[in-house]
């Protein structure tokens, strides 16, 4: 009895050992690329497959990158929804980006300082948010594309004061999604503006040379 157990104890230790070769090797099996790397190779591997796969999210790299390339706040007086030299600048900068990607919608989001009741304070955030969608439409961004939503008030300040706080009196323009359902849309378009800022990176300033042979700066 004690051999026929270890007889067939063997036998399945030998069919799971054969059962997992063939799983580890499917690989090679198939094309090159058929098999995505899980980043156990390399994580820059990796993500170029996620992004060629749209496993990754456009919608958080577009609003990581919208982020750090402007301006994304503007700021209000007190009790004011009016926009400012400096508000009107921020936001002539960011129509400039939001141009670049006419598939992507963003959202625009009205706080308040502490200052007042919270109902109050709600409607005047709201406000706030209108009036920038109203100017970023009135430089050419198609309204559809943009949503001033329900503001967060007062209940989302950068600093706990309940004192006037202008830092705290603010609009924040976010990357919320795309126009149409599938990001895919937005790959020939995109690919268009890196190649552009690609050419750009490799221009070189011209320098002006006196009459002496020198370059300026030399």
């Amino acid at each position: 009895m004690k051999t026929l157990i270890t007889t067939a104890l063997a036998v399945a230790l030998l069919a799971g050992c054969a059962e997992q070769d063939a799983n580890d090797f499917t690989a090679l099996q198939n094309e090159a690329g058929a098999v995505l790397d899980n980043g156990t190779f390399g994580n820059a591997t990796m993500n170029n497959v996620q992004l060629q796969s749209n496993q990754q999210e456009y919608t958080i790299n577009l609003a990581r990158r919208f982020a750090s390339e402007v301006n994304s706040t503007v700021n209000f007086a007190f009790n004011k929804a009016d926009l400012d030299a400096n508000a009107r600048a921020t936001l002539m900068r960011q129509a400039d980006w939001i141009r670049q990607f006419p598939e992507v919608r963003f959202r625009v989001y009205g706080h308040t300082d502490l200052v007042g009741s919270q109902a109050y304070n709600r409607s005047l955030g709201l406000r706030r948010a209108q009036a920038v969608v109203a100017f970023l439409t009135a430089q050419g961004i198609d309204r559809s594309r943009l949503e001033a939503v329900a503001s967060f008030g007062e209940t989302q300040p950068i600093v706990q004061t309940e004192s006037r706080e202008r830092r705290n009196r603010r609009t924040v323009t976010e990357v919320s999604g795309f126009v149409e359902t599938d990001p895919m849309l937005l790959n020939g378009k995109y690919a268009q503006v890196i190649f552009r800022e690609y050419v750009e990176s490799a221009s070189y300033p011209t320098r002006v040379t006196d009459t002496a042979g020198f370059a300026d700066g030399e």
